[in-house]
């Protein structure tokens, strides 16, 4: 219970993927992904669970999935550089919902990673967004969309306008932005139980790997990696026994 409260009160304030600084992590140095376990007794769960995301998605299980059930009506309101990515929020009243497993969850904010986390086959694509969802019982699941290198991608070119260049800057986002341009046509995916991608790590996410990639201009990656001037990843970390399905 105290774990669901925690991620429920962490995504409503905005800090997933980037907890309160009362611990410092990152992705380089003493402070990188194969030491988030060691910096705080709340990070424990990065180095300690087994059910931990990133991962590698292969020889997937078949289990007939229903196509992804979204409801995308309304964009974000504010782009914030957290120094760990850029992530984009929603006024509390949007109605974006994903139904899964006959429940409603309601998208709080989406983020994104270059190069990707999750990889297919051992291979990374150029970037990775993570929409992020709360359940009513504060439950997490994620979606998450790859990007490789091609055609300029409209809708995040509107967002690269508005990029803050300062470090814990959010600037508003008067451009409506089609949420469901953000997510290929095709909506089919792979699942499986993962965490958080970043400190403290909890588990218990759905995660909903879209199996097609939108595009992005080598321009727009280039933009967001001299943003992030480091690699914003968590490695992939073993399935333990879990099974990704199809």
């Amino acid at each position: 219970m105290k774990m669901r409260l925690a991620k429920s009160l962490l995504i409503a304030a905005g800090m997933i993927p980037a907890l309160a600084m009362a611990s410092h992590w990152s992705y380089e140095g003493h402070s990188s992904p194969e030491h988030w376990g060691e910096l705080s007794n709340e990070f424990k769960e990065c180095q300690a669970g087994k059910n931990q995301s990133p991962v590698d998605i292969s020889h997937p299980l078949e289990a007939h999935l229903a196509p992804l059930n979204v409801h995308y009506t309304q964009g974000p309101v504010s782009l914030l550089n957290n120094g760990h990515t850029l992530q984009a929020s929603f006024d509390q009243k949007a109605q974006n919902t994903l139904t899964i497993d006959g429940v409603k969850a309601e998208l709080q904010q989406f983020h994104f990673h270059a190069p990707s986390e999750n990889t297919i086959n051992g291979k990374h694509a150029a970037m990775e967004m993570h929409l992020v969802h709360k359940e009513s019982n504060g439950d997490v699941v994620v979606v998450a969309v790859m990007f490789e290198v091609g055609a300029e991608n409209p809708a995040l070119a509107t967002l690269w306008q508005k990029i803050p260049q300062n470090t814990d800057k959010s600037v508003a986002l008067d451009a409506q932005i089609d949420m469901n341009a953000l997510l290929p046509t095709d909506r089919t995916y792979w699942r499986f139980s993962g965490s958080l991608t970043t400190p403290p790590c909890s588990e218990g996410v759905i995660w909903l790997v879209m199996k097609h990639p939108l595009t992005l201009s080598d321009a727009q990656l280039k933009t967001f990696k001299a943003l992030m001037h480091h690699d914003n990843n968590r490695p992939t970390q073993p399935l333990h026994g879990r099974v990704v399905v199809e």
